[in-house]
C-alpha cells in the first residue's frame, strides 16, 4: 500500500488544494520487466495547469483527468525488481509516475541516475533545458547581455547562473514582485532584475523567455539588433490565462528589420548529450560555480498546497516535495 495524490475536480482557474485528495492505494508487486520504486522526491510545476486544462496537442504529457495522479519528474530508490530486470535493488532512478509514495514502473520507463550529481534532488531541475536554450538555440557568445524572464522560476534561476559560467558579460531578469527581484540580485547574482509593468526592461543580445504573453512583447520591444530569443515556457498562460494558451501580439516588421530570431526550445537530450551535461553540471555544482536553487516541502500531504504556492510566486527556484 502507498499514498497518492489524485485530482478530484477540474480546477476552475488556478488549482486549489481542495481540487485534490491524498488516498492510500494498493501498489502491488513488480511483474516481469517492472520495478517497484520508493519515491524520495517529486517536482511541483506550473506546467500542471496546462494538463488540468485539457493539455496542448503535441505536448509530451497527456491531460490529467479527474481521478488521475498528476505526473512529474520523480526521484526514487528501487526496492524490488521483476524477472528479467537489469536494475538492482538500491539504485536511484528517475521516472514520471508522479505524485505518489511508491510506484510500479516498467524498466524502460525509469532512468538510472548514478552519482554524476552530488545531490539527487538536482535531477528534478530543468537544467538541461536551461543549458540547451543558451547554447543550442540562443547561441550565447562571450560578453553578451542575457535577459531571462521569470528569473526566479525553476528554469530562470539556473539560466542566470549558467549564462555567467558560459561567459555572458551581463545577466538580467524580470520578476513578478520587487521582493523577488531583490532576491535574484542578492541570492543568485543577477546584475539587475526588473518588475515588468513598473519599470523599463533592459535591452539584451540573448533572451530566454519563460513567460510569453505581454512580457514577451515587452522584452522584444527593447531587444538589440540581431538578438536571439529562446522560447522555453508560457507562464503567462498558466498563471493568468486559460492554461493552454499564452497569446501575444508582436510587431513582426520590427523583428525582421532588426534581425531578431525566435526559437522554440523543444529538444530532449540523447544519451550522449545527457551524460555529457550531467558530468558538466555535477562538476559545476561540486566546485560551487553553480547552485541548484530549490525549496523542499516535506510530505505528500503538502503537495497540493505547494502547487498553489508555485502559482502565487512564493518560492525561488524549483519546488520539490520530499517524502
Amino acid at each position: 500500500m502507498g499514498r497518492v495524490v489524485r485530482l478530484v475536480a477540474v480546477p476552475e482557474g488556478l488549482p486549489r488544494p481542495e481540487d485534490f485528495e491524498v488516498v492510500e492505494v494498493a501498489v502491488g508487486e513488480p511483474g516481469p520487466g517492472e520495478v517497484l520504486v520508493r519515491n524520495r522526491y517529486f517536482q511541483v510545476s506550473a506546467r500542471l495547469r496546462t494538463l488540468f486544462a485539457g493539455g496542448v496537442e503535441g505536448a509530451p504529457l497527456p491531460p490529467v483527468r479527474v481521478g488521475e495522479v498528476p505526473p512529474s519528474i520523480t526521484v526514487g530508490e528501487v526496492v524490488a525488481v521483476g524477472d528479467g530486470v537489469a536494475l538492482r535493488v538500491g539504485e536511484l532512478v528517475s521516472h514520471w509516475a508522479g505524485w505518489r509514495e511508491e510506484a510500479v514502473v516498467p524498466e524502460a520507463g525509469v532512468t538510472p541516475l548514478g552519482d554524476a550529481l552530488p545531490d539527487p534532488v538536482a535531477h528534478l531541475g530543468s537544467t538541461w533545458t536551461a543549458y540547451a536554450a543558451l547554447t543550442k538555440f540562443a547561441k550565447l557568445r562571450a560578453g553578451e547581455t542575457v535577459l531571462v524572464t521569470a528569473g526566479g522560476s525553476g528554469v530562470g534561476s539556473i539560466v542566470g547562473q549558467l549564462a555567467r559560467v558560459l561567459g555572458a558579460g551581463r545577466v538580467v531578469a524580470t520578476a513578478r514582485t520587487r521582493e523577488k527581484a531583490r532576491r535574484l540580485v542578492d541570492e543568485l547574482g543577477f546584475d539587475a532584475a526588473f518588475v515588468v509593468g513598473e519599470e523599463p526592461v533592459e535591452a539584451a543580445d540573448v533572451i530566454i523567455d519563460n513567460v510569453g504573453g505581454a512580457q514577451l512583447r515587452a522584452v522584444l520591444d527593447v531587444a538589440r539588433p540581431g538578438a536571439r530569443v529562446a522560447l522555453v515556457g508560457a507562464l503567462a498562460g498558466q498563471v493568468d490565462g486559460s492554461g493552454t494558451e499564452a497569446p501575444v501580439e508582436i510587431d513582426s516588421f520590427g523583428l525582421i528589420l532588426r534581425g531578431i530570431s525566435l526559437h522554440g526550445v523543444t529538444t530532449r537530450p540523447d544519451q550522449h548529450e545527457r551524460d555529457e551535461w550531467l558530468a558538466r553540471f555535477g562538476d559545476w555544482l561540486r566546485s560551487g560555480a553553480l547552485t541548484f536553487p530549490h525549496v523542499r516541502v516535506p510530505g505528500i500531504d503538502a503537495a497540493p498546497r505547494a502547487l498553489q504556492e508555485v502559482f502565487e510566486g512564493r518560492h525561488l527556484g524549483t519546488v520539490v516535495v520530499e517524502l
